[in-house]
């Protein structure tokens, strides 16, 4: 049987080197030094607007009347360096710095992109602020907790409709809010385009040479577990750094100019530095996708899909999951998006075995070839770029190996091998948090990243690592034997694909490994209710009950042993809480905010009167 054919690609990074340290301590570093890249995103963005003044780095629909989208409104390289001079000139006029930064509430948008980068050219640090802190969040404590550690002295929102109640509630009357939209009762704003159409003086340009590469681009929060985000410091070099190791992990982001079609949130480094970041570093185009990986807005995305054809495409596994269903029967996204895309990538959580073999049954038949899916290993801390996949093989769980320039140090952890990282990459810490920042690195001045990992291969370390879970949320049966929570997780989701957006392992000092099964929205179908019904209903439906018991069945009947057979779980009705920390914006579950907040439901589980619950065959 012939190897599958893949679309070209080509990896920058193939071999690495090794040297062995104490106490069974590895060095791992790509064979490869990084090369020569900017002081500052700036010098890239002035760089295109010289090079490539009328192309495209930002499009957006313009919303309509009744809320719905309509033509692409494009902003050129040329035109937002001069709105990036303007904006930055009237941040200097207000005294920002690092002591009282600007805070943006919006989802992404031009406005958005515009004021990060004249806030990236006055040198003056920004924060995108998770949306849902304002808008599904009820207590607000996130984005009190996020003004309370920066002491902003400008917030920004996109729109008074959907953020006003968060800054009537949070922000400080010594704050100055800006506004794209709308007005706020009882508070003077200055409305975005006002503060756009500051007239630019030789100041800005000054301020722009100032800044270096240990200038503070922006913080970034961390999402929390137990406790309250932390705001990562983000650098100049540390973006730049990562950029240029993208370039050489990813050499089709330097071919051509990359065209994006995304809708990745940019207060996620994923999404804002990431994305961001690539397209301005490589002369691109980012066109911003209203839409998300949800059964109400994906529809969004393939609409945009089917217009515009990206060279690159990035999503999370549910993003993906949709986009494989869809082009079964949609010829036209087909044809649209497997045009030129030369790879996909993904982030964020396992992806299905079921939702690789649909996506490349769809690209064989549609264009004969298939394109490679990569991942990697990343996180806010390092910028967020750090380990790449070198094969289109590649397998769910495989990560790769490290990019140039950065050195990782793997760490025996009792039964786990923790990965730490070193580089121009990585943070240098955490925003007016000392202890934490301490906390954070080893003696050797590695950040401590609390992945574990082990060899794709253990014959070939040229293939690199691949994960082993998260070493905080691994545990102890009281038999003493260790229980592996990330594969876990993985197994449990690829085997109830599509009907399991997430599942958290229950279990700690007891006899047995249990499951909460957090379902996606395809479990309606699936139970043959009509939309009436509440979720708990289609839980209890036969259907519905008949198709997890079956699952649960076959990772009973495949288990090697008690650390990994799944002895009981339960269905969840109540989604996972923004305010208690359960999830993401992005959708990321956070496995020990749940157990934390769910505790007396564990208990039900393990003690069989949890509502919801299955026990294998």
């Amino acid at each position: 049987m012939s190897a599958p054919k893949f679309r070209d690609m080509t990896f920058g990074v193939t071999r690495v080197t090794m040297r062995e340290g104490e106490q069974g301590i590895r060095y791992m570093a790509a064979d490869q030094e990084i090369a020569p890249y900017a002081h500052r995103l700036t010098d890239r963005l002035v760089h295109w607007s010289q090079e490539a003044p009328t192309r495209t780095l930002f499009a957006r629909r313009q919303k309509q009347a009744d809320g719905s989208t309509g033509d692409w409104r494009h902003v050129s390289y040329a035109e937002a360096l001069q709105a990036a001079r303007r904006i930055g000139q009237g941040l200097l006029n207000r005294g920002l710095n690092a002591e009282r930064p600007v805070v943006i509430l919006s989802e992404n948008s031009l406005e958005h992109a515009l004021l990060a980068l004249g806030c990236i050219y006055a040198g003056v640090p920004f924060c995108p602020a998770s949306p849902a802190y304002s808008t599904i969040s009820q207590d607000y404590d996130k984005l009190r907790h996020i003004l309370t550690t920066l002491t902003p002295g400008l917030v920004f929102a996109s729109d008074a409709a959907r953020y006003g109640k968060a800054i009537q509630a949070t922000v400080g009357s010594d704050v100055e809010v800006v506004l794209h939209e709308g007005q706020l009762d009882g508070r003077a704003v200055t409305m975005f385009d006002d503060l756009a159409a500051t007239e630019a003086t030789p100041a800005v340009d000054a301020a722009m040479e100032a800044t270096g590469p240990d200038t503070i681009a922006k913080f970034l929060f961390t999402s929390g577990s137990t406790k309250m985000p932390k705001a990562v410091i983000n650098t100049q070099r540390m973006w730049c750094a990562n950029q240029q190791q993208m370039a050489q992990s990813m050499p089709v982001l330097a071919d051509a100019p990359p065209v994006l079609v995304d809708w990745l949130p940019w207060n996620h480094t994923f999404g804002g530095n990431h994305n961001f970041g690539l397209t301005i570093y490589n002369g691109g185009t980012l066109y911003i996708d209203d839409g998300k990986p949800t059964p109400a807005m994906m529809a969004e995305t393939l609409r945009n899909l089917r217009e515009i054809s990206p060279t690159v495409y990035f999503n999370v596994p549910t993003g993906f999951e949709a986009i494989a269903h869809a082009m079964k029967t949609d010829d036209a996204l087909r044809a649209s998006l497997l045009k030129r895309v030369r790879m996909f990538f993904y982030a964020g959580a396992a992806l299905a075995q079921p939702i690789w073999d649909s996506l490349f049954e769809s690209q064989e038949r549609e264009v004969g070839e298939r394109i490679v899916m990569s991942t990697g290993l990343g996180m806010t801390e390092s910028g967020p770029f750090a380990i790449f996949v070198t094969s289109p093989n590649v397998k769910a769980g495989d990560l790769g190996v490290p990019t140039p320039g950065m050195e990782l140090k793997l760490v025996p952890n009792s039964d786990k091998v923790e990965v730490r990282y070193k580089g121009p990459n990585i943070t240098p810490g955490y925003w007016r948090a000392p202890e934490e920042t301490q906390e954070a690195f080893d003696e050797e001045g590695f950040f401590c990243t609390g992945d574990a990992v082990k060899w794709i291969d253990e014959t070939d370390v040229h293939q690199g690592l691949k994960f082993d879970g998260r070493i905080a949320e691994d545990f102890k049966l009281a038999t003493g034997t260790f229980v592996s929570v990330g594969p876990l997780r993985g197994k449990i989701i690829a085997a109830g694909a599509p009907y399991i957006q997430d599942a958290v392992i229950t279990g700690l000092n007891r006899k047995e490994v249990g499951a909460m099964i957090f379902p996606t929205a395809a479990v309606r179908g699936l139970s043959g209710l009509g939309p009436e019904a509440s979720l708990a209903e289609v839980l209890a439906s036969a259907p519905v009950v008949a198709h997890f018991q079956a699952v649960l069945n076959h990772l009973s009947e495949t288990a090697t042993g008690s650390a990994s057979r799944i002895a009981r779980a339960v269905l969840l009705s109540e989604p996972p809480s923004i305010d208690k920390g359960e999830v993401t914006d992005k959708g990321s579950i956070n496995q020990r905010a749940v157990l934390k907040h769910r505790d007396a439901l564990v208990q039900a589980l393990h003690d069989g009167v949890a509502p919801h619950t299955l026990l294998p065959h």
